[in-house]
């Protein structure tokens, strides 16, 4: 990318589905992204435009603002991670957004994967790696923690490349993450905090 993308082409950036990175856009708008090396087109019918991780980086590093920040104001979904300060409301409308997602994700892999496998996670997931695997335990049905509360999942990001922790005060929800996540695609490894004893996962995306 050698110049900022033009007013109408951040649009179409911003506008592109917020989990498969899908865009829409005129003919001339897509191909400069692809040039760019911000969008590509997808190989088979019908030859749709996605975000590349480098126009995904892009658009997360610089939000259009004054974008609200509440997920069901702005249209952009987040996977809950645990312990946020205002998190969207539970209930019936909060699962369907949840599953939507996660079937969204599951079509990325399989458009994005080089053999259209849906088993394991995606270049996508692999740049947002909180993310995803906190949409993977959330579709699952795990609850996350409160802003105040010892009971449910955490995930955070780890110094270790291609890693996140997710904490679970509960031994077997913690065993239940683990397993969900493996389902999902992820190696996953059960460790002891030094100090505190606690028992924690490391999560990575699987290759193979």
């Amino acid at each position: 990318m050698t110049r900022p993308p033009t007013a109408a082409q951040r649009r179409v950036i911003d506008a592109a589905d917020p989990v498969t990175g899908r865009l829409k856009g005129t003919e001339a708008q897509l191909a400069a992204l692809v040039r760019h090396g911000l969008a590509f087109r997808h190989a088979r019918p019908p030859h749709d435009h996605f975000l590349t991780p480098a126009g995904h980086r892009l658009r997360d590093a610089e939000p259009v603002p004054p974008a609200p920040e509440k997920p069901s104001a702005s249209g952009v979904f987040a996977a809950r991670i645990g312990g946020e300060e205002d998190p969207p409301a539970a209930g019936p409308a909060r699962v369907r957004e949840v599953h939507s997602a996660w079937q969204g994700l599951l079509e990325l892999r399989r458009m994005t994967n080089p053999d259209g496998a849906t088993d394991r996670p995606c270049g996508w997931e692999r740049a947002h790696l909180v993310q995803a695997a906190a949409l993977a335990l959330e579709a699952a049905g795990h609850v996350p923690a409160g802003a105040d509360s010892e009971r449910g999942y955490r995930v955070r990001a780890t110094p270790q490349p291609e890693a996140v922790a997710v904490r679970e005060p509960d031994a077997a929800a913690l065993r239940a993450c683990s397993v969900t996540l493996e389902a999902a695609g992820w190696q996953v490894g059960e460790y002891t905090e030094p100090r505190t004893r606690a028992r924690y996962l490391l999560a990575s995306p699987r290759r193979v």
